[in-house]
């Protein structure tokens, strides 16, 4: 009877919540197999009959089958395999003859592949970028078996480090090769010519002339080499090319092609830049503190997702509005749009399994997941309005309809004040003291104020001159620089004439190996000796701490000692990364004798 009872409560507790939410749980498959991110989803009508359907760019596990998957409900219609993996899709119309049906655009490496009816139509390439000349040079000289495969590689290696101009993917593979296999690939591509192509970083759509639901729309690309095309959504053709400061990675764009348009992209250096129609440059620059993870256009505001777990609104000038504090990593975000009721919010996954739904800076509704979500999508799907589409990141499908009675209200995603808040607090009553403290701090309070503002003048200038003999004296144990991320700790052990000098040199950085580092030790030849005062430090694996050991020998007996400098250095460079002072203790043995 205990247990019928339990069992009873957990039932009707789940059917309160269910009855308490927004959302319906319509599909749930955590062995969907479908592994994707945001930008590879669009809803569409794609045969034109009323139902709506989700194209899928699926990264495959692992990133090793990269497919085009088309879902109509929770199963999947069709599904074709790619030649490299999916950047983005998208849907738009490409013609003003009937039927309207939009065609499907995925991006994939450095091609465009347009399907009609869930057939292959048209293939856009991205225009090839001109070759390296003095890579184009080198490879007519082992055309014409002037030079072997081991100069060849040589060479190869040297433009590589020295020249603007990257090198094309035959040049790179070949330089991956091993000693023997370089004749056979050399033989094989010696007589073909070199290309260098770039490949499709993102994507999304523009409306050509009119701003209507079912108006043509152009496609927009972002490219690995910094630029920005549009293309003719009839012949395909390069309307327009933009120039970026660094790769994009995220686009939003507003308004019309012919008319007047507004372009963000978000960039891998951390900037978000605006561009509009007449400018082939930027004319605003929005400066992050961090890496974005998302860009969304709410209404006339950019809100995007930093590596800070945090969510920013800006105007398109670049003025920040405001800013959010999420409670765990976002991992992908993407537009809530409820058309019958005017409403447009932000939805961000977070790395704990919530999907955020916000207005601004208010909270409007937070679904929770078994698994944390990669991939949001919300629209029409089937003959639902209002369907919220996630993928999650074990490759499960999750498929929710808003209620037609749902209202998002500000707030309302908030759990409420915590049950400690309604405690009331234990005060004590008032002293004899703490009275007299009050009536002293209202009469003398300028002068206590002016005392206070003093001393907090008196430290920052103590600790300003302190950071300024530490730059003097080039102490700096931890390196200041973010991609050679150091960490050295000095300990000498011994009571002379002898001494042991141990080094602790450790990589702080969270992935990345550190190679090709020096040692050196600047100190008074009259006074010490060491028996190597340059020598190489070996591979640094992150997070390691390795003890690197010398010794050092007193030459003075008159009691003296002396500081030792240490510098860390990058083979090929002469300023050094870190260095430390090493204060020697005076040698017992000889201050004896």
């Amino acid at each position: 009877m205990a247990a019928a009872s339990s069992s009873d409560s957990n039932s009707c507790g789940a059917e309160s919540s269910e009855a308490n939410s927004k959302w319906l749980d319509a599909h749930y498959d955590p062995m969907a197999n479908i592994h994707t991110f945001s930008a590879c989803l669009a809803l569409a009508d794609l045969h034109g009959d009323g139902e709506y359907k989700l194209a899928v760019g699926d990264l495959g596990p692992g990133g090793r089958q990269p497919c085009l998957k088309v879902l109509k409900g929770p199963v999947v219609l069709t599904e074709s395999h790619l030649p490299a993996l999916p950047a983005a899709a998208a849907t738009f119309l490409m013609e003003q003859h009937e039927p309207r049906t939009p065609a499907l655009a995925l991006a994939s490496g450095p091609c465009v592949y347009i399907y009609k009816n869930l057939r292959p139509y048209f293939k856009f390439s991205v225009p090839q970028l001109p070759p390296n000349p003095l890579e184009q040079d080198v490879w007519n000289q082992a055309k014409e078996d002037r030079i072997d495969p081991l100069t060849l590689k040589e060479m190869l290696e040297g433009i590589r480090e020295k020249a603007e101009v990257p090198l094309s993917v035959q040049s790179l593979r070949f330089l991956q090769l091993e000693l023997g296999e370089m004749e056979a690939f050399v033989n094989q591509h010696k007589s073909k010519a070199i290309k260098r192509q770039t490949v499709i970083t993102t994507m999304t759509t523009l409306k050509k002339n009119l701003a209507d639901e079912d108006a043509m729309s152009c496609l927009v690309l972002g490219t690995e080499n910094k630029e920005l095309l549009v293309l003719d959504p009839e012949a395909f053709t390069v309307l327009t090319k933009m120039s970026l400061p660094s790769v994009p990675v995220f686009l939003e764009i507003s308004g019309q092609f012919d008319v007047e348009f507004r372009l963000a992209a978000a960039c891998r250096n951390g900037n978000i830049y605006i561009l509009r129609r007449d400018s082939k440059h930027p004319k605003y620059c929005i400066e992050l503190s961090a890496q974005p993870v998302g860009l969304v256009r709410v209404h006339k505001v950019l809100v995007v997702g930093s590596t800070q777990d945090s969510l920013h609104g800006f105007t398109h000038k670049g003025k920040k509005l405001w800013t959010v504090q999420m409670p765990a990593a976002i991992l992908t975000m993407n537009l809530l749009e409820q058309r019958s009721r005017g409403l447009q919010a932000v939805m961000a996954g977070l790395a704990n399994g919530e999907v955020r739904i916000y207005r601004d800076k208010a909270l409007l509704n937070i679904v929770r997941t078994p698994d944390a979500v990669t991939s949001l999508c919300f629209g029409r799907y089937g003959r639902e309005d209002n369907t919220l589409i996630m993928t999650t990141k074990g490759g499960g499908l999750i498929i929710k309809i808003l209620k037609r009675t749902a209202v998002f209200v500000e707030g309302a995603g908030e759990a409420g004040p915590p049950p400690a808040q309604s405690m009331k607090l234990s005060v004590p009553r008032k002293t004899r003291l703490y009275v007299d403290q009050t009536l002293r701090e209202r009469e003398a309070g300028t002068a206590m104020h002016r005392t206070f503002q003093t001393e907090l003048y008196l430290l920052r200038l103590r600790a300003s001159r302190a950071y300024v003999q530490a730059l003097e004296s080039s102490l700096s144990p931890v390196s200041a620089t973010a991609w050679e991320p150091l960490k050295l700790h000095a300990v000498v052990q011994g009571l002379g004439p002898t001494f042991k000098l141990t080094l602790h040199l450790q990589n702080t950085s969270m992935a990345r190996p550190i190679v090709g580092l020096l040692v050196c030790f600047l100190y008074n030849e009259v006074l010490y000796s060491l028996p190597r005062a340059f020598f190489k430090v070996p591979l640094l694996v992150p997070g390691l701490s390795y003890p690197l050991e010398t010794f050092v020998e007193s030459l003075s007996d008159k009691g003296i000692s002396d500081v030792i400098k240490v510098l860390v250095l990058r083979e090929g460079r002469s300023a050094p990364l870190l260095s430390a002072h090493i204060n020697m203790p005076v040698s017992e043995g000889l201050a004896a004798a």
